[in-house]
């Protein structure tokens, strides 16, 4: 089956972004798939840091940095629970700029990618400044080399503590953070040895941070003795372990295979994934290179991996802002809407990330999912309440926000999709919104609910009517 032009350029947009507007459907809907590639390529070399701590704020923590370590020794739980209530709220601001980042189309490419390698890199922070640190190493390394961004994330402070290499010390080794740079994040389950972990973790003895958030490396605590790790011998530092992994080609096939599911297809190709695996390694691993060539192949445009892969919660919130304009006047909508749906940015579920695929979906979060659309476009009473998590702020989340308060441009649906005709508008947004076309009984069901509306109204209640279907939940 041929695929129509217009539907290559929105399974791009779609898979190398968060969707495409209905001004980019019309700009690169008679061209090809590469020039809209090479527009995303180009609109994705520039790297914009979010900033939600700024410079004169990283100042005062480096002055007061062990002053507030010292008062909180001493300090009583409310003052505690004061001053991580402050570090949740930076945290979430910081999450509120990311989604209108994403949503905003600039340098989406570059915005999907640090999404991916977020998840890969699985990691929860306390401090906002550490945070703010280890998204931005991410988003500048997002589409350099693989290296780079392995040892940038090695390095990282709240990445080190997570996995408690904090208190991996010659006398007292710490094998946690040397396994899960193997399995999670390198090699992948089967492809090293237990005596692997062991050296490992005595190469990363020493490398820790200090308060301000910068690496540091402690060689009165760094086990300097000879080790053997993947079939070599040497005085090995975390880096040559870094470097050794690198060399290994399961390395390749391990992020490509992650790559192709999330990406592609869930259903993994090993011909093609090896392909891509020898191709990444003979680039020195180039991300953007990879990238480039995945979304230029052909079988990227073959039918089984058009509208077969189910949106992740920020996919979704973001692709709804990117489909119709929405811009959400508050912070607390858009964290609603990720904990409701079960994916918080800078709160994955552990050091694995988010399990993706059919895992988003359970009878909950798909009718929270399917209701969403009606509660934006209607700015209905919320309904809708969030699992309990343990966090407190989770409770005042749901008792505070009664309505998305979303505000919805509609003037670029008027000028695209405006008809009197119900059923021309109805093929327009199809067309649009969906990367499969609807079943003749799903279009009767739509034509008779936007029966007798006419302009506006029609395309809303249309609009809305597509969004809440199932199959606007697949990319």
């Amino acid at each position: 089956m041929k695929i129509d032009n217009q539907i290559k350029i929105e399974h791009l947009f779609m898979r190398a972004g968060f969707g495409a507007t209905p001004a980019q459907v019309k700009e690169f809907g008679k061209k090809s798939p590469d020039k809209a590639l090479k527009s995303l390529l180009n609109n994705s070399e520039k790297i914009t840091p979010l900033v939600v701590v700024d410079n004169e704020y990283k100042e005062v923590i480096k002055k007061k940095a062990l002053k507030t370590l010292l008062e909180l020794k001493g300090a009583s739980a409310d003052e505690i629970k004061e001053k991580l209530k402050e570090a949740r709220e930076k945290i979430s601001e910081l999450n509120y700029l990311w989604i209108n980042r994403m949503a905003s189309g600039e340098g989406m490419l570059r915005e999907k990618m640090t999404l991916f390698w977020h998840g890969h890199f699985a990691c929860r922070g306390r401090r906002p400044l550490t945070v703010q640190i280890q998204h931005n190493v991410m988003r500048e390394n997002a589409l350099g080399k693989f290296g780079d961004l392995l040892l940038a994330i090695s390095k990282d402070p709240d990445m080190l503590q997570f996995l408690n290499n904090q208190q991996n010390k010659k006398n007292s080794p710490n094998e946690n953070f040397a396994r899960e740079v193997m399995e999670l994040f390198t090699l992948g389950r089967g492809n090293y040895t237990e005596n692997d972990v062991k050296e490992a973790a005595r190469a990363f003895t020493g490398w820790s941070s200090n308060l301000q958030g910068e690496f540091v490396f402690r060689p009165n605590q760094h086990d300097d003795g000879q080790k053997t790790f993947q079939g070599k011998t040497g005085n090995f530092k975390g880096e040559d372990v870094l470097n050794i992994i690198l060399q290994n080609p399961q390395t390749s096939t391990f992020i490509c295979t992650k790559i192709f599911r999330y990406f592609v297809n869930e259903v993994v190709d090993n011909q093609l994934i090896e392909k891509m695996s020898k191709r990444f390694r003979s680039t020195d691993y180039d991300i953007a290179d990879l990238m480039e060539y995945v979304f230029k192949s052909d079988w990227f445009y073959n039918q089984e991996n058009i509208g077969t892969r189910i949106k992740s919660p920020v996919e979704l919130l973001v692709g709804l802002q990117r489909n119709f304009g929405i811009d959400f006047q508050q912070k607390q909508a858009v964290l609603f809407i990720q904990k409701s749906l079960g994916q918080v940015l800078f709160y994955p579920p552990n050091v694995a990330g988010w399990s993706g695929g059919k895992n988003w979906i359970d009878s909950s979060t798909l009718m929270t999912r399917m209701k969403l659309p009606e509660i934006i476009f209607k700015d209905s009473e919320i309904n809708i309440r969030l699992k309990d998590d343990g966090d407190v702020n989770t409770e005042n989340l749901s008792k505070k926000l009664n309505r998305m308060q979303a505000v919805i441009n509609w003037s670029a649906f008027q000028n695209e999709f405006s008809d009197e005709n119900s059923q021309i508008v109805l093929n327009k947004l199809e067309s649009y919104l969906l990367p499969r076309a609807l079943s003749p009984q799903q279009k009767e069901f739509i034509l008779k609910k936007v029966e007798g509306k006419t302009g506006i109204e029609l395309l809303k209640m249309a609009s809305q009517s597509i969004a809440s279907l199932p199959e606007y939940q697949l990319c």
